[in-house]
C-alpha cells in the first residue's frame, strides 16, 4: 500500500472514530481504532466527563461550554435521540478535550465506563402552568436509570444532577446507590448554582455592582420557597431595606417561573442553567485536582436538621458543601 494512502486512510479513520466509534467486530483486523486509540494528537490531560441528556435543551450549551474547559480531556455525549449531530458539531471546537457520541439505553454503559465527573440534565423541561413536581412521574424514572447506569460503570464518579425536581430526584438516586452499595454522600450533588448565579446578579443589580464582585450564599432547595437566598451573609457586607429583601428573595426563588413564562412554551432556563452547571462541574474538577478552599453551594446528604427557630430542614439534604481533594 502506498504509505501516502495509508496515513490518509488513518487519519480518516481516527476522524471516524471520534464521531461514530465502530464496535469491536468491525475493529478486527481493519484500519479502525479503539476507543483507547482515538486520541487527537497532543490531546490534553484532564478529566473524563459524561453527559446525560446531551442533546437537549440544556445539554447542548452545556456540551459545548464543557468542550471549552481546560481540565476536561474526554467529553462523552450521552441522549436517546440526536447525538450523533450534536457530537459531530461539538467535536469540531478547536479545544483539547476529545469529543464521542452515545444513542440509545444500549450504549449507556459504554458512555459512563470510566467517567470522573458525571452531569445528568436529562428529562422534560418545565412548561408554562408547571410545577417541579409535575415533572416527577417522567423524570423520576429517568433519573433512577441512568444512575443504575453509574452505579455499575463508574461508581466512584462525582454525579451532578441537574434533572428537575432536584429536590426529588437526588434523593432517588441516592437511594440507587444505597440499594448498588456504591453511595458516597461526597460524591452525590443536587445542582442548584442557577440559584446562586440569578442571586448574584440581582443583589449587584441591586447595590450598583458588577455580578462577579458579590458572592450570595443560597441554601434550601431548588424549587419556589424552598429557594434560601442568605442575603445577610452578602459579601462584599451589605445591608438591604425591608423592600429590597421581599423583592430580592422574591426574585430570586421565582426566577425559573419568569423564563418559563417569558418563552410561552417553547423552553425553560436553558441556557442560564447550562452556565451554572459548568461553573459547578468546574468546581469539581479543580477539586479533584487537589484545589484547596473550593466552596460551591449544593443539595448534598447531611444529617443537619436544625439551623434556627424558623428554619427548619430535612435530616438528609443540606444545600451546601466544601470540595477540597475529592
Amino acid at each position: 500500500m502506498d504509505p501516502n494512502n495509508f496515513r490518509v486512510n488513518q487519519r480518516i479513520s481516527t476522524i471516524a472514530a471520534h464521531l461514530n466509534p465502530p464496535n469491536n467486530s468491525q475493529m478486527e483486523g481493519g484500519l479502525g481504532l479503539g476507543r483507547a486509540n482515538c486520541r487527537a494528537k497532543g490531546g490534553s490531560a484532564g478529566f473524563k466527563v459524561a453527559i446525560l441528556g446531551a442533546a437537549g435543551g440544556i445539554g447542548q450549551p452545556l456540551a459545548m461550554l464543557m468542550k471549552m474547559n481546560p481540565l476536561v480531556s474526554v467529553l462523552h455525549l450521552y441522549d436517546v435521540v440526536n447525538t450523533p449531530g450534536v457530537t459531530a458539531d461539538i467535536s469540531h471546537m478547536d479545544t483539547g478535550a476529545v469529543v464521542r457520541g452515545f444513542l440509545g439505553q444500549p450504549q449507556l454503559e459504554e458512555a459512563l465506563t470510566g467517567m470522573d465527573l458525571v452531569i445528568i440534565p436529562a428529562g422534560v423541561p418545565r412548561k408554562p402552568g408547571m410545577t417541579r413536581e409535575d415533572l416527577f412521574n417522567i423524570n423520576a424514572g429517568i433519573v433512577k436509570t441512568l444512575c443504575e447506569g453509574i452505579a455499575k460503570c463508574c461508581p466512584k464518579a462525582i454525579v451532578n444532577l441537574i434533572s428537575n425536581p432536584v429536590n426529588s430526584t437526588v434523593p432517588i438516586a441516592a437511594e440507587v446507590f444505597k440499594k448498588a452499595g456504591t453511595f458516597d454522600p461526597k460524591r452525590l450533588m443536587g445542582v442548584t448554582m442557577l440559584d446562586v448565579v440569578r442571586a448574584n446578579t440581582f443583589v449587584a443589580e441591586v447595590l450598583g455592582l458588577g455580578p462577579r464582585e458579590v458572592d450570595v450564599p443560597v441554601v434550601g432547595g431548588h424549587a419556589g420557597v424552598t429557594i434560601l437566598p442568605l442575603l445577610s451573609q452578602v459579601k462584599p457586607s451589605c445591608s438591604f431595606t425591608q423592600k429590597e429583601i421581599d423583592y430580592l428573595t422574591d426574585h430570586i426563588q421565582n426566577g425559573g417561573t419568569e423564563v418559563v413564562e417569558a418563552k410561552a412554551g417553547t423552553g425553560s432556563a436553558t441556557l442560564s442553567m447550562a452556565y451554572a452547571a459548568v461553573k459547578f462541574a468546574d468546581a469539581c474538577l479543580r477539586g479533584l485536582r487537589g484545589d484547596a478552599g473550593v466552596v460551591e453551594c449544593s443539595f448534598v446528604a447531611s444529617h443537619v436538621c436544625y439551623l434556627s427557630p424558623h428554619l427548619f430542614l430535612p435530616p438528609f439534604f443540606f444545600p451546601y458543601f466544601l470540595i477540597v481533594s475529592v
